[in-house]
């Protein structure tokens, strides 16, 4: 199993390790922002209503159940397993409230599929998906994306037909393993997959429809890529760097059909990633400033906004946060620590009037930094390729 398929179990350690400073950077005209917490949910998706899939942890025990919430995250049911003691895991919801993830079983020492009905009621075996395989996304017709390794060899990437039925293997460009982490409402794909058999010469990708075709989007000047989400009009955001002598990765976005790839920058440090992106092309993500931290972001309107610094997030006490997700309606999934210095999940939102002045699109970092042999396996893992999902633990992380 390569070091890319395996960061999918260690994503964003360090991000909830890294402390919060203030920068230098402001985005904003004026703050129609608000920001609600929303207590310790693990969120790992949120649809257009502001319906939080997820995980929350059973008592104090090693064991995870998946989650639903009601709109705007109010509420929470859990949604069960598929019949095994052990755990399920949400990392999908679609605008109806289907909710997409693994789940143990009674029979198997692997993890399934499952996908439910609307706003999340039943579930249903989508399918085996080996010791190492994850969903990660699920369109609004019910077709769910991941990877799977069903017979223990490297997982590929894959996808279902609607309503999870029928497992697809989307393949690679010729390496060894391959990830699918999003889908848009007619089924183009994003993900990565391995050109050859090593972790650096792993390249972004968007499909065709239904998964048909695998695209290669290319790396810029580095050497590798990755595609995190894809919106409607078929823009991929993920990040792009550098694995060799020196080790850096940058937040990325694309023009429709994953055209022309654009660098986004940083905050002036050596890394960002861009996780989600909604419809009208803005995207979410996270990039470390000059001094080392790591600063949650918004891209809209042609540049970065950094949310660490929004006077909502001041006003309210929150300390080191981080997001994840952001919808058609101005709703960014997220978490960090409240004014009381306890872990939540939160809601951030900001208006449609709300004026955006922000900085230019590109902040270029200093010189990366040539780490030392250890330190370059530790940003591997900790700063890995594959989208963020709040507060996901699993037995296989530890």
């Amino acid at each position: 199993m390569s070091i890319l398929c395996k960061r999918t179990k260690l994503k964003y350690i360090s991000m909830f390790l890294t402390g919060v400073c203030v920068a230098s950077i402001s985005a904003m005209a004026h703050a129609d922002w608000s920001i609600r917490g929303l207590g310790d949910l693990g969120g790992g998706a949120m649809n257009d209503s502001g319906q939080i899939a997820g995980s929350f942890a059973i008592d104090d025990t090693d064991t995870y159940h998946a989650f639903i919430t009601g709109p705007n995250g109010i509420g929470m049911t859990d949604i069960g397993t598929l019949g095994g003691s052990d755990s399920s895991f949400a990392s999908g919801i679609n605008n109806s409230g289907q909710v997409a993830g693994e789940s143990s079983t009674f029979d198997s020492i692997s993890s399934h599929a499952f996908i439910t009905g609307p706003d999340g009621k039943g579930m249903t075996d989508v399918g085996d998906l080996g010791v190492n395989g994850e969903v990660f996304d699920i369109n609004d017709s019910g077709q769910i994306v991941g990877d799977r390794d069903p017979i223990g060899n490297d997982s590929h990437a894959f996808i279902t037909g609607a309503n999870g039925i029928g497992i697809t293997d989307l393949g690679t460009f010729g390496g060894e393993a391959s990830s699918a982490t999003g889908i848009n409402n007619s089924g183009q794909v994003t993900g990565w997959a391995q050109r050859g058999n090593t972790n650096v010469d792993s390249h972004a990708f968007i499909t065709g429809a239904n998964g048909v075709g695998m695209i290669d989007l290319g790396t810029l000047n580095g050497n590798f890529s990755a595609g995190n989400d894809i919106n409607n009009s078929g823009q991929v955001v993920g990040n792009v760097g550098e694995i060799s002598d020196i080790f850096y990765h940058h937040a990325f976005i694309t023009g429709p059909d994953g055209a022309d790839m654009t660098n986004l920058g940083t905050l002036g440090g050596y890394f960002s990633e861009a996780l989600s992106i909604n419809d009208a092309g803005e995207a979410v993500g996270w990039a470390e400033t000059a001094n080392g931290d790591s600063h949650a972001f918004l891209y809209s309107h042609g540049g970065i906004t950094d949310l660490s610094l929004l006077d909502a997030v001041i006003a309210d006490g929150w300390k080191s946060i981080v997001v994840g997700h952001i919808n058609n309606n101005g709703q960014i999934m997220g978490g960090g620590v409240n004014s009381l210095g306890v872990s939540e999940a939160f809601i951030l939102s900001y208006t449609p009037d709300t004026l955006f002045t922000p900085n230019p699109i590109f902040i270029p970092p200093p010189p990366p930094p040539i780490p030392e042999p250890e330190t370059y396996l530790m940003l591997l893992a900790g700063l890995g390729l594959i989208r963020f999902m709040a507060w996901r633990r699993k037995e296989t992380v530890v």
